[in-house]
């Protein structure tokens, strides 16, 4: 979770693979409505989200093991998918603007409005003082975020004990 540019998608696909579980592009649930007015300029307010929270969350119930990006901004966002009936957990990757305004800008294909950034940063909830969250700092490499967020689900007791004699996660 986090803003537009974090590393959600790479952060998610490369963490999924290395334990294994399913990865949903959290993007590919919005209603064209919503991906039409990001793509304008103009900012989801929480009626916008509605929609596009429930078919994340439906995933969510659907899925066995899943790792999904979700920008999950506000703190009744994330409430929200927790109460799908299934354990939640929220990475959030955190940053600094500059580095993220950096990556939206290399970013080619995508929806996204860069200008839109700023209305995310307003919107965005720290999610610091709730249960079932890690946050992660994204400058450095996919590869070393990764292998933060398994130290970290790892003294959680959420992936076994890295043993000395498995490549796997």
């Amino acid at each position: 979770m986090g803003v537009s540019g974090c590393g959600k998608t790479a952060v998610g696909k490369a963490l999924a693979e290395r334990i294994g579980y399913a990865f949903l592009e959290g993007d590919e649930y919005h209603p064209s409505a919503n991906i039409s007015k990001m793509s304008s300029g103009i900012p989801l307010n929480d009626d916008d989200r509605v929609e596009w929270m429930q078919r994340i969350r439906n995933a969510i119930k659907g899925e066995r093991e899943i790792i999904i990006s979700c920008s999950a901004l506000k703190k009744a966002h994330r409430d929200f998918l927790r109460d799908c009936g299934r354990f939640v957990l929220f990475l959030h990757l955190e940053g600094e603007r500059a580095l993220i305004e950096k990556r939206i800008g290399r970013r080619e294909g995508h929806f996204f409005d860069p200008n839109l950034l700023a209305s995310q940063i307003e919107a965005l909830e720290n999610p610091a003082q709730e249960e079932n969250v890690i946050t992660l700092k994204i400058n450095d490499t996919v590869e070393n975020i990764v292998a933060s967020a398994l130290v970290d689900l790892r003294e959680k007791g959420l992936l076994p004990p890295k043993s000395p004699n498995r490549s796997t996660p």
